[in-house]
């Protein structure tokens, strides 16, 4: 065990732990998990915002124009396109949902978040199979 300098507002000496940079060596809880694909599924959110803004006013300009984007909206891959955005939709309101409670109500403990965290994929699973369901 190396030992460091001393810190002068701390008496015991400082310990140089090795440090694990890799991500992908790291196992998660699944509560972390869950918070991880909240953030990333609203910056998903907010990049996805201009191209619906765009597709609203490409559907708007006329007759030809919402006939080609209605043509476009048929096609297979767009609709694969809109499972992908539905399952960022459905998770980040559940998720959302689960952190305004937890901020409510506290967290309640491990258990009960472990619990939560569980629910969410579950619903967002079940949200996003109706929807492709629904779609197709």
């Amino acid at each position: 065990m190396k030992v460091g300098r001393r810190r002068f507002w701390y008496n015991k000496p400082m310990i140089r732990r090795p440090k694990n940079l890799n991500l992908l060596t790291i196992r998660f809880p699944l509560n972390a998990v869950v918070s991880i694909q909240h953030r990333i599924s609203g910056m998903f959110l907010f990049l996805l915002l201009p191209c619906m803004l765009w597709g609203l006013q490409a559907s708007l300009a006329g007759e030809v124009q919402f006939q080609t984007t209605l043509g476009v909206t048929r096609h297979w891959s767009f609709k694969l396109f809109l499972v992908w955005a539905a399952w960022g939709f459905f998770h980040h309101f559940y998720a959302g949902v689960r952190h305004l409670v937890q901020d409510v109500r506290g967290t309640g403990g491990l258990h009960t978040a472990r619990i939560s965290s569980r629910l969410v994929l579950a619903l967002v699973a079940v949200s996003v199979a109706v929807f492709a369901w629904s779609l197709w």
